[in-house]
């Protein structure tokens, strides 16, 4: 059997991990355009600050490829897809046939058409360790950044530089900071966080212009800058599929078995849509954890083949785990139904209910054992069979009968 994944990232080292399961003898070959084997995207912002070296930014070691026995080949990127010969076109000419391929792509940056752009010399996105190595290279102590989005990437990016340069200006055009993990509330704590070191928001305004080492605002307002970082947001890769004749929306459609459209072709991670239990509809997770997910489930069917009963995702959910100078964030699932909201100081509790399942909760602060709340709602386990009063309180396996933690707890979901 040939496998053939594109991508490097969390969704392609799930996917070689659940092939070798099934399959210790098949050969895997990994096509990534980055020049690294995996790591953690998320600690980019990390190595800037100086908490982790590069070494430690490692997915997985050094011997991980050999011992799995995958060929690597990283600088290659994917550029067709051919469904009906069975095989991909890399860059630099060269062809590669498979009997399964996984395509995890993963997303990219969204640059916005703003005048001006293509004249500011010092412009960065804030996704890949190129990335942060390039900007790297213009930090300075008397410099001024910009940074354009408050959304995770961009407050990431403020966290890894602060310390490092004279100024940190944020602009969004939200009315809050990181608008698709928080409410109001929880952001409003957030900012503090970070306003206390320093970082300026601009807020319910946006980049109308570059202009001569100064963005204008819509409002009028203008800021000198040294460096830029675009940081609105990403897209799905959908490209090669959907070039290829598969089912693209906003990323690649995928049933519960992760396979596409395309016979013998799977995605997984950023660039592939997914069950989402907290809203019961397919839409676009693009965190680690669900790219983990689903690549573990595309490389098990992949190697399963006909024989021997499929694996299937379908209790994906949103979740974000964040930190920013020590103050930590954990979040899932959707903010809908009855708000049950505990406070203290700049520690914040916020567990929504709904139709007797609990559907999504925010914390801040105090995190500890958080995993039983995302438990809940991945599982989507009635309230009325736990102790919920036990719960609101703080997430304890007291609230679970013995029969549930014998039979249930220990159920992968």
């Amino acid at each position: 059997m040939r496998y053939v994944i594109v991508g490097g990232s969390v969704a392609a080292i799930a996917a070689i991990e659940a092939i070798r399961k099934e399959d210790g003898d098949g050969d895997i070959t990994v096509f990534s355009d980055e020049k690294y084997p995996a790591y953690g995207r998320p600690t980019i912002s990390y190595y800037l600050n100086g908490t982790i070296s590069r070494e430690k930014m490692a997915y997985r070691d050094e011997d991980f490829y050999a011992r799995m026995g995958v060929t690597l080949e990283l600088g290659k990127k994917v550029i067709k897809i051919d469904a009906k010969k069975k095989e991909v076109e890399i860059s630099d000419g060269d062809k590669a046939a498979y009997d399964k391929l996984l395509v995890a792509t993963g997303s990219s940056p969204v640059i916005p058409a703003v005048e001006g752009f293509e004249s500011v010399r010092c412009a960065h996105t804030f996704m890949t360790m190129d990335d942060a190595l390039s900007l790297e290279k213009d930090l300075g102590p008397e410099k001024s950044v910009l940074v354009v989005g408050a959304g995770l990437i961009g407050l990431k990016c403020v966290e890894g530089i602060c310390g490092r340069v004279k100024k940190i200006t944020c602009v969004d055009m939200a009315d809050r900071i990181l608008p698709s993990v928080l409410d109001a509330e929880g952001a409003e704590i957030m900012r503090r966080v970070l306003e206390n070191e320093g970082v300026e928001f601009i807020l319910n305004d946006s980049v109308a212009k570059f202009s001569d080492g100064r963005a204008v605002l819509k409002s009028g307002k203008k800021l000198p800058f040294d460096i830029l970082v675009m940081a609105v947001g990403v897209r799905p890769n959908t490209s090669l599929v959907k070039e290829a004749g598969g089912n693209v929306k906003r990323g690649i459609v995928v049933n519960s078995y992760m396979e596409t459209s395309l016979d013998g072709v799977y995605a997984a991670g950023d660039c592939a849509e997914g069950y989402d239990a907290s809203v019961n509809e397919d839409r676009v997770l693009a965190i680690l954890p669900n790219a983990a997910f689903q690549g573990s489930v595309a490389g098990a069917n992949m190697a399963k083949g006909t024989g021997g009963e499929k694996k299937q995702h379908l209790c994906g959910v949103p979740m974000n785990a964040v930190g920013f100078f020590g103050t930590h964030v954990l979040s899932a699932g959707a903010y809908v139904g009855e708000c049950l909201r505990t406070r203290d100081g700049d520690n914040l509790k916020k567990l929504y209910v709904k139709d007797g399942l609990l559907k999504g909760f925010i914390l801040i602060g105090d995190i500890e054992r958080a995993g039983i709340y995302t438990y809940l709602v991945r599982a989507q386990v009635p309230v009325d069979e736990v102790n919920f009063n036990l719960l609101k309180d703080a997430p304890q396996l007291l609230a679970f009968s013995d029969e549930f933690r014998r039979e249930k707890l220990t159920q992968k979901v």
